[in-house]
Protein backbone atom coordinates (compact mmCIF):
# COMPACT_ATOMS: atom_id res chain seq x y z
CA UNK A 1 0.00 0.00 0.00
CA UNK A 2 1.78 3.42 -1.13
CA UNK A 3 1.90 6.46 1.42
CA UNK A 4 -1.13 7.95 0.20
CA UNK A 5 -3.10 4.99 0.40
CA UNK A 6 -2.22 4.51 3.89
CA UNK A 7 -2.96 8.18 4.57
CA UNK A 8 -6.62 7.94 3.39
CA UNK A 9 -7.51 4.76 4.61
CA UNK A 10 -10.44 4.49 7.48
CA UNK A 11 -9.56 3.66 10.58
CA UNK A 12 -11.38 0.66 10.82
CA UNK A 13 -10.17 -1.01 7.33
CA UNK A 14 -10.65 -4.84 7.27
CA UNK A 15 -7.05 -5.57 7.66
CA UNK A 16 -6.70 -3.57 11.01
CA UNK A 17 -10.03 -5.71 12.44
CA UNK A 18 -8.55 -8.47 11.47
CA UNK A 19 -5.60 -7.83 13.42
CA UNK A 20 -7.45 -7.39 16.90
CA UNK A 21 -6.41 -10.33 19.32
CA UNK A 22 -9.08 -12.51 19.75
CA UNK A 23 -8.45 -13.12 22.89
CA UNK A 24 -8.53 -9.61 24.43
CA UNK A 25 -11.69 -8.83 22.12
CA UNK A 26 -12.64 -11.85 24.44
CA UNK A 27 -11.67 -10.73 27.48
CA UNK A 28 -13.28 -7.48 26.70
CA UNK A 29 -16.60 -8.77 25.69
CA UNK A 30 -16.89 -11.18 28.81
CA UNK A 31 -16.44 -8.21 31.33
CA UNK A 32 -18.82 -5.88 29.61
CA UNK A 33 -21.38 -8.60 29.99
CA UNK A 34 -20.43 -9.56 33.28
CA UNK A 35 -20.67 -5.61 34.52
CA UNK A 36 -24.15 -5.89 32.66
CA UNK A 37 -25.31 -8.53 34.39
CA UNK A 38 -24.88 -7.40 37.71
CA UNK A 39 -26.43 -4.17 36.84
CA UNK A 40 -29.42 -6.05 35.83
CA UNK A 41 -29.36 -8.04 39.56
CA UNK A 42 -29.06 -4.36 40.82
CA UNK A 43 -32.19 -3.18 38.98
CA UNK A 44 -34.07 -5.99 39.75
CA UNK A 45 -33.33 -5.36 43.50
CA UNK A 46 -33.77 -1.78 43.11
CA UNK A 47 -36.92 -2.17 41.71
CA UNK A 48 -38.43 -4.56 44.26
CA UNK A 49 -38.23 -2.31 47.03
CA UNK A 50 -38.16 1.06 45.20
CA UNK A 51 -41.84 0.94 44.61
CA UNK A 52 -43.28 -0.45 47.93
CA UNK A 53 -42.14 3.32 48.90
CA UNK A 54 -45.60 4.28 47.53
CA UNK A 55 -47.96 5.16 49.08
CA UNK A 56 -51.16 3.04 49.59
CA UNK A 57 -52.80 -0.31 49.18
CA UNK A 58 -52.50 -1.89 45.94
CA UNK A 59 -55.86 -4.16 47.58
CA UNK A 60 -58.18 -1.43 48.64
CA UNK A 61 -57.32 0.60 45.72
CA UNK A 62 -58.45 -2.82 43.87
CA UNK A 63 -61.62 -2.79 45.29
CA UNK A 64 -62.20 0.20 44.02
CA UNK A 65 -63.73 1.83 46.56
CA UNK A 66 -66.36 -0.70 47.29
CA UNK A 67 -67.45 -1.78 51.34
CA UNK A 68 -65.13 -4.94 51.38
CA UNK A 69 -65.13 -7.04 54.62
CA UNK A 70 -61.83 -7.69 56.40
CA UNK A 71 -61.97 -10.92 55.50
CA UNK A 72 -62.19 -10.59 52.03
CA UNK A 73 -59.00 -7.79 52.15
CA UNK A 74 -57.14 -10.75 53.91
CA UNK A 75 -58.04 -12.86 51.45
CA UNK A 76 -56.64 -10.90 48.35
CA UNK A 77 -53.70 -10.27 50.68
CA UNK A 78 -53.45 -13.98 50.91
CA UNK A 79 -53.56 -14.62 47.10
CA UNK A 80 -51.24 -12.10 46.36
CA UNK A 81 -48.59 -13.11 48.44
CA UNK A 82 -48.78 -9.75 50.71
CA UNK A 83 -49.58 -11.16 53.89
CA UNK A 84 -45.88 -12.29 53.90
CA UNK A 85 -42.66 -10.75 55.43
CA UNK A 86 -41.08 -8.49 53.38
CA UNK A 87 -37.74 -11.03 52.90
CA UNK A 88 -39.64 -13.56 51.87
CA UNK A 89 -41.63 -11.57 49.32
CA UNK A 90 -38.13 -10.62 48.07
CA UNK A 91 -36.85 -13.91 47.90
CA UNK A 92 -39.56 -15.29 45.85
CA UNK A 93 -39.71 -12.50 43.74
CA UNK A 94 -36.12 -12.78 42.46
CA UNK A 95 -36.40 -16.54 42.31
CA UNK A 96 -39.42 -16.40 39.82
CA UNK A 97 -37.59 -13.65 37.99
CA UNK A 98 -34.14 -15.58 37.55
CA UNK A 99 -36.73 -18.53 35.71
CA UNK A 100 -38.48 -15.14 33.58
CA UNK A 101 -41.25 -15.14 36.07
CA UNK A 102 -42.25 -11.72 36.59
CA UNK A 103 -45.22 -12.16 38.61
CA UNK A 104 -48.91 -11.93 38.28
CA UNK A 105 -50.70 -8.60 37.80
CA UNK A 106 -52.90 -7.01 40.16
CA UNK A 107 -55.47 -5.68 37.99
CA UNK A 108 -55.49 -7.63 35.21
CA UNK A 109 -54.95 -10.81 36.90
CA UNK A 110 -52.73 -12.29 34.23
CA UNK A 111 -48.77 -13.06 33.88
CA UNK A 112 -46.82 -9.25 34.15
CA UNK A 113 -44.66 -10.78 31.12
CA UNK A 114 -47.76 -11.22 28.94
CA UNK A 115 -49.06 -8.03 29.27
CA UNK A 116 -45.59 -6.55 28.01
CA UNK A 117 -45.49 -8.69 25.53
CA UNK A 118 -49.00 -7.46 24.49
CA UNK A 119 -48.02 -3.48 24.53
CA UNK A 120 -44.39 -4.08 23.57
CA UNK A 121 -45.47 -3.59 19.57
CA UNK A 122 -47.57 -0.71 19.96
CA UNK A 123 -43.98 1.15 21.57
CA UNK A 124 -41.68 -0.76 18.71
CA UNK A 125 -44.09 0.80 16.34
CA UNK A 126 -43.62 4.55 17.55
CA UNK A 127 -40.10 4.06 19.28
CA UNK A 128 -39.23 2.27 15.96
CA UNK A 129 -40.35 5.38 13.42
CA UNK A 130 -38.81 7.87 15.37
CA UNK A 131 -35.81 6.54 16.24
CA UNK A 132 -34.88 6.00 12.33
CA UNK A 133 -35.97 9.74 11.54
CA UNK A 134 -33.87 11.04 14.38
CA UNK A 135 -30.98 9.15 13.98
CA UNK A 136 -30.95 9.91 10.56
CA UNK A 137 -32.04 13.47 10.51
CA UNK A 138 -29.31 14.12 12.92
CA UNK A 139 -26.83 12.16 11.07
CA UNK A 140 -27.34 14.27 8.11
CA UNK A 141 -27.78 18.17 9.79
CA UNK A 142 -24.66 17.26 11.81
CA UNK A 143 -22.45 16.53 8.98
CA UNK A 144 -23.77 19.06 7.18
CA UNK A 145 -23.40 21.67 10.05
CA UNK A 146 -19.70 20.67 10.97
CA UNK A 147 -18.62 21.09 7.34
CA UNK A 148 -19.94 24.21 7.13
CA UNK A 149 -19.37 25.44 10.62
CA UNK A 150 -19.64 29.02 11.92
CA UNK A 151 -21.80 29.77 9.04
CA UNK A 152 -25.37 30.78 9.42
CA UNK A 153 -26.85 27.40 8.57
CA UNK A 154 -24.56 25.82 11.55
CA UNK A 155 -25.96 28.28 14.49
CA UNK A 156 -29.23 27.88 13.36
CA UNK A 157 -29.41 23.98 13.01
CA UNK A 158 -27.05 23.67 16.56
CA UNK A 159 -29.22 26.55 18.40
CA UNK A 160 -32.62 24.67 17.14
CA UNK A 161 -31.12 21.51 18.37
CA UNK A 162 -29.60 22.44 22.21
CA UNK A 163 -33.29 24.48 21.99
CA UNK A 164 -35.78 20.83 21.51
CA UNK A 165 -33.07 19.08 23.29
CA UNK A 166 -34.01 21.13 26.76
CA UNK A 167 -37.59 20.83 25.97
CA UNK A 168 -39.24 18.24 28.25
CA UNK A 169 -41.13 15.58 26.06
CA UNK A 170 -44.37 15.92 27.27
CA UNK A 171 -44.85 19.78 27.44
CA UNK A 172 -43.64 19.62 23.72
CA UNK A 173 -46.53 16.81 23.01
CA UNK A 174 -49.90 18.72 25.32
CA UNK A 175 -48.40 21.92 23.29
CA UNK A 176 -48.49 19.63 19.93
CA UNK A 177 -52.12 18.45 20.74
CA UNK A 178 -53.66 21.75 21.70
CA UNK A 179 -52.24 23.61 18.35
CA UNK A 180 -52.55 20.67 16.44
CA UNK A 181 -55.17 18.57 17.60
CA UNK A 182 -57.47 20.72 19.52
CA UNK A 183 -56.72 23.57 17.13
CA UNK A 184 -56.43 27.11 17.64
CA UNK A 185 -56.91 30.51 15.48
CA UNK A 186 -56.86 29.97 12.41
CA UNK A 187 -55.10 26.32 12.69
CA UNK A 188 -58.08 23.50 12.45
CA UNK A 189 -57.82 20.35 14.63
CA UNK A 190 -55.91 17.92 12.53
CA UNK A 191 -54.30 15.01 14.09
CA UNK A 192 -56.37 12.91 17.02
CA UNK A 193 -56.05 14.03 20.49
CA UNK A 194 -54.85 10.23 21.48
CA UNK A 195 -55.07 6.77 20.96
CA UNK A 196 -53.53 4.39 18.49
CA UNK A 197 -56.91 4.05 15.84
CA UNK A 198 -60.27 5.20 15.63
CA UNK A 199 -61.54 1.91 15.44
CA UNK A 200 -63.73 0.30 12.74
CA UNK A 201 -61.39 0.73 10.21
CA UNK A 202 -60.07 -2.39 8.25
CA UNK A 203 -57.23 -2.82 5.47
CA UNK A 204 -55.41 -0.19 4.15
CA UNK A 205 -57.66 2.49 5.82
CA UNK A 206 -56.89 0.23 9.12
CA UNK A 207 -53.22 1.14 8.17
CA UNK A 208 -53.91 4.49 7.41
CA UNK A 209 -55.76 5.54 10.44
CA UNK A 210 -52.86 4.42 13.02
CA UNK A 211 -50.46 6.40 10.56
CA UNK A 212 -52.86 9.18 11.31
CA UNK A 213 -52.64 8.72 15.28
CA UNK A 214 -48.78 8.05 15.05
CA UNK A 215 -47.89 11.51 13.31
CA UNK A 216 -47.96 13.81 16.21
CA UNK A 217 -46.44 11.27 18.90
CA UNK A 218 -43.12 11.23 16.35
CA UNK A 219 -42.92 14.54 15.59
CA UNK A 220 -42.33 14.72 19.28
CA UNK A 221 -40.16 11.88 20.10
CA UNK A 222 -38.40 13.40 16.80
CA UNK A 223 -38.14 16.86 17.82
CA UNK A 224 -36.76 16.09 21.38
CA UNK A 225 -34.00 13.28 20.28
CA UNK A 226 -32.34 14.57 17.30
CA UNK A 227 -30.50 16.93 18.58
CA UNK A 228 -27.89 14.65 20.68
CA UNK A 229 -27.05 12.89 17.49
CA UNK A 230 -26.95 16.25 15.37
CA UNK A 231 -24.04 17.64 18.01
CA UNK A 232 -22.01 14.10 18.41
CA UNK A 233 -21.83 13.73 15.05
CA UNK A 234 -20.96 17.63 14.57
CA UNK A 235 -18.36 17.15 17.25
CA UNK A 236 -16.90 14.17 15.65
CA UNK A 237 -16.87 15.51 12.47
CA UNK A 238 -14.91 18.51 13.62
CA UNK A 239 -12.86 16.75 14.88
CA UNK A 240 -11.77 14.90 11.89
CA UNK A 241 -11.42 17.73 9.56
CA UNK A 242 -7.81 18.69 10.73
CA UNK A 243 -6.43 15.14 9.60
CA UNK A 244 -4.00 14.44 7.56
CA UNK A 245 -5.61 12.06 5.00
CA UNK A 246 -8.00 14.40 4.07
CA UNK A 247 -5.58 17.05 3.05
CA UNK A 248 -3.74 14.03 1.30
CA UNK A 249 -7.52 13.29 -0.04
CA UNK A 250 -7.67 16.65 -1.50
CA UNK A 251 -4.06 16.55 -2.79
CA UNK A 252 -4.98 13.97 -5.06
CA UNK A 253 -8.07 16.02 -6.92
CA UNK A 254 -10.96 14.63 -4.76
CA UNK A 255 -14.16 17.17 -4.42
CA UNK A 256 -14.71 18.42 -1.64
CA UNK A 257 -18.12 16.47 -1.44
CA UNK A 258 -15.95 13.11 -2.03
CA UNK A 259 -13.86 13.94 1.05
CA UNK A 260 -16.92 14.09 3.27
CA UNK A 261 -18.65 11.39 1.92
CA UNK A 262 -15.84 8.90 1.33
CA UNK A 263 -13.57 9.96 4.02
CA UNK A 264 -14.55 12.09 6.88
CA UNK A 265 -17.63 10.95 7.75
CA UNK A 266 -17.59 7.15 7.66
CA UNK A 267 -14.63 7.27 10.65
CA UNK A 268 -16.32 10.41 12.39
CA UNK A 269 -19.44 8.66 12.41
CA UNK A 270 -17.80 5.89 14.99
CA UNK A 271 -18.52 7.75 18.43
CA UNK A 272 -22.35 8.22 16.15
CA UNK A 273 -22.90 4.32 16.34
CA UNK A 274 -22.03 3.74 19.82
CA UNK A 275 -24.90 6.76 20.55
CA UNK A 276 -27.29 5.25 18.13
CA UNK A 277 -27.46 2.21 20.28
CA UNK A 278 -27.72 3.96 23.83
CA UNK A 279 -30.48 5.94 22.48
CA UNK A 280 -31.95 2.54 20.84
CA UNK A 281 -32.43 1.06 24.39
CA UNK A 282 -32.95 4.77 26.08
CA UNK A 283 -35.98 5.87 23.90
CA UNK A 284 -37.63 2.29 24.56
CA UNK A 285 -37.39 3.33 28.14
CA UNK A 286 -37.98 6.99 27.85
CA UNK A 287 -41.46 6.72 26.32
CA UNK A 288 -43.40 6.97 29.19
CA UNK A 289 -44.30 10.73 29.03
CA UNK A 290 -45.12 10.81 25.60
CA UNK A 291 -47.30 7.61 25.42
CA UNK A 292 -48.98 8.58 28.40
CA UNK A 293 -49.94 12.20 26.87
CA UNK A 294 -51.10 11.24 23.68
CA UNK A 295 -53.10 7.24 25.38
CA UNK A 296 -50.73 5.44 23.21
CA UNK A 297 -51.60 2.02 24.08
CA UNK A 298 -47.87 0.90 24.52
CA UNK A 299 -45.81 -0.22 27.30
CA UNK A 300 -45.36 3.61 28.60
CA UNK A 301 -48.93 3.93 28.67
CA UNK A 302 -49.04 0.40 30.86
CA UNK A 303 -46.57 1.79 33.52
CA UNK A 304 -48.24 4.96 34.15
CA UNK A 305 -51.82 2.40 34.50
CA UNK A 306 -50.04 0.59 36.71
CA UNK A 307 -48.10 2.81 38.93
CA UNK A 308 -51.75 4.66 39.77
CA UNK A 309 -52.86 1.43 41.49
CA UNK A 310 -50.11 0.59 42.50
CA UNK A 311 -49.84 -2.70 40.61
CA UNK A 312 -46.65 -3.23 42.47
CA UNK A 313 -45.68 -6.64 40.02
CA UNK A 314 -46.56 -5.29 36.67
CA UNK A 315 -44.49 -2.14 37.63
CA UNK A 316 -41.86 -4.07 38.90
CA UNK A 317 -42.00 -6.27 35.48
CA UNK A 318 -42.09 -2.97 33.17
CA UNK A 319 -39.22 -1.21 35.40
CA UNK A 320 -36.53 -3.76 35.36
CA UNK A 321 -37.81 -4.65 31.24
CA UNK A 322 -37.05 -0.56 30.66
CA UNK A 323 -33.54 -0.84 32.22
CA UNK A 324 -32.98 -3.85 30.78
CA UNK A 325 -33.55 -2.06 27.06
CA UNK A 326 -30.79 0.54 28.36
CA UNK A 327 -28.18 -1.63 29.64
CA UNK A 328 -28.35 -4.35 27.02
CA UNK A 329 -28.02 -1.58 24.10
CA UNK A 330 -24.96 -0.52 26.35
CA UNK A 331 -23.55 -3.52 26.26
CA UNK A 332 -24.35 -4.17 22.53
CA UNK A 333 -22.20 -0.98 21.78
CA UNK A 334 -19.09 -1.75 24.36
CA UNK A 335 -19.09 -4.83 21.90
CA UNK A 336 -19.25 -3.82 18.18
CA UNK A 337 -17.14 -0.39 18.84
CA UNK A 338 -13.69 -2.44 19.08
CA UNK A 339 -14.88 -4.16 15.55
CA UNK A 340 -15.40 -0.94 14.06
CA UNK A 341 -12.46 0.76 16.10
CA UNK A 342 -9.45 -1.90 16.61
CA UNK A 343 -7.72 0.48 18.93
CA UNK A 344 -10.64 -0.04 21.74
CA UNK A 345 -10.62 -3.05 23.89
CA UNK A 346 -7.08 -4.57 23.47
Amino acid sequence: MSSVQKAVAPIFDEPAARNTSGSAYLRYGAGKVGGAAVSLLAVLVTGFFLFRLIPGDPVKTMTGGRPVSTEQLASYRREFGLDLPVWQQFTDYCGKALTGDLGTSYQFRAPVLDKITEALPNTLLLTGTAFVLYTVLGIFLGTRAAWRHGGLGDKLNTGLALALYSVPSFWLGLLLIIVFSVGIGPIPGLFPTGGMESGGEEGLAYLLDVAHHLILPVITLVAVEYGQTLLVTRSALLDEMGGDYLTTARAKGLRDDLVRRRHAVPNALLPTVTLVFVNLGRTVAGVILVETVFSWPGLGGLFYQALSVPDLPLVQGLFFFFAAAVIVMNTVADLVYPLLDPRVGR
